[in-house]
């Protein structure tokens, strides 16, 4: 890693990839920009909820708590241009291979949207499943918060931010491109 990058934050490195993201969007090289959604999720919520990510090769899951229930975490960034809340694809949903699904929109500049946790059960209920991907498509839309069977996690996620020091919080939202 160049010596440049280790005294900027996490949340500054992201907003730089934003940046840099768009100009490879405006030439042509790229029609993506959601690269490094999933593995930030899988860190912010891990740390949120003080969950043990679980090793690459865990099936239908991503991470366990102290208790042993399993979570499956999922991350999207909504931009302007694609304002999408669909989730990445979720296998073997029927045989519930998770016990939560903990899922955070973020805004286009990586700023926590909104997140739950949300029972298979709801999941199964609101997802369609897609023959094509042999998984279910699961949209992670803010009206998933109103069912009450869904916990709400907005404010763990975003309690880490406001737990910076003051003059890094003023760094990372100054620093939107």
């Amino acid at each position: 890693m160049s010596a440049e990058f280790q005294t900027h934050t996490d949340h500054e490195l992201l907003l730089a990839y934003v940046a840099v993201m768009a100009e490879l969007r405006r030439r042509g090289i790229t029609r993506s920009s959601n690269n490094p959604v999933a593995d930030h999720a899988e860190g912010v919520i891990a740390r949120a909820l003080n969950l043990t990510l679980a090793g690459r090769s865990a099936a239908g899951y991503d991470a366990v708590d102290s208790k042993g229930l399993k979570y499956q975490i999922k991350g999207r960034r909504v931009t302007q241009e694609n304002p999408s809340t669909q989730l990445s694809h979720i296998r073997r949903l029927e045989d519930r291979p998770f016990d939560l699904l903990a899922a955070v929109i973020f805004d286009a500049n990586f700023c926590v949207e909104y997140a739950a946790l949300i029972p298979p059960e709801v999941v199964l209920e609101r997802a369609r499943f897609s023959k094509h991907a042999n998984a279910h498509i699961f949209l992670f839309k803010r009206d998933v918060l109103t069912d009450p069977r869904v916990t709400e996690i907005t404010s763990k996620i975003t309690e880490q931010e406001s737990q910076l020091p003051t003059e890094i919080q003023g760094r990372v939202h100054s620093a939107v491109p």
